[in-house]
């Protein structure tokens, strides 16, 4: 009688265990890590390399999201479609970025295929948008220690061109310049089609998306 209970008592936690796994990667599958690329401090608030911040920034306010410094960065999270969104601005700088997104990626039990990084472009118009599901750093700093960290190119980003208007041996300056009043004006509309961008992301996948916004 007794061996007959240990048996079902096993059998149960057997199936509990499996159940509650199961639970656990239909979770994991609907959830997804916003990476917002980008440097803290006030000095460079309202810069072109500060983009990154500005598109979850955007995604926070309209989704009444608010961050909370935690490590290596600030975190939001919010819900839409049944998907959640973690947004996190990495707090380590733009060169170190890579410590943040790992961190994050592992604690939330983020899917690979479930990340998406917001990046500024200098090789992209101003306002133009791109979004891959793998590529290259394109001379980023803050990509490039994403790859290294990760060991791997392929996840997702979404590029917003910044221009390369600047002069010879000025190009740090301009990236790290604030926005033109002329920038400035078209910017809101640019920051609200980037965050739509990223739902598309999460709701009809980055394929479906790449067709709907790289236009």
């Amino acid at each position: 009688m007794s061996q007959n209970f240990k048996y079902l008592s096993f059998l149960e936690r057997l199936f509990k265990n499996l159940f509650s796994s199961q639970i656990e990667e239909e979770q994991d599958i609907m959830k997804y890590l916003i990476v917002g690329l980008g440097n803290i401090g006030a000095e460079y608030d309202n810069t072109r390399h500060n983009v990154g911040f500005d598109v979850v920034d955007y995604l926070a306010e309209k989704y009444e999201a608010k961050f909370k410094q935690e490590q290596h960065a600030d975190v939001a999270e919010f819900k839409s479609r049944g998907r959640t969104f973690v947004l996190i601005k990495p707090s380590t700088f733009m060169n170190l970025s890579g410590k943040a997104v790992r961190y994050w990626g592992q604690k939330k039990k983020i899917l690979p295929e479930n990340l998406l990084v917001v990046v500024d472009d200098l090789n992209l118009p101003y306002g133009k948008m791109r979004l891959r599901s793998k590529g290259n750093d394109g001379g980023h700093n803050g990509l490039k220690h994403i790859n290294q960290v990760l060991n791997t190119s392929t996840y997702s980003r979404l590029r917003i061109g910044i221009g390369n208007d600047f002069s010879q041996g000025r190009q740090v300056d301009f990236v790290l310049g604030e926005w033109s009043g002329e920038e400035k004006e078209g910017l809101d509309k640019i920051l609200q089609k980037a965050s739509e961008a990223v739902i598309a992301f999460g709701t009809i996948g980055v394929s479906r998306a790449m067709t709907q916004y790289n236009k």
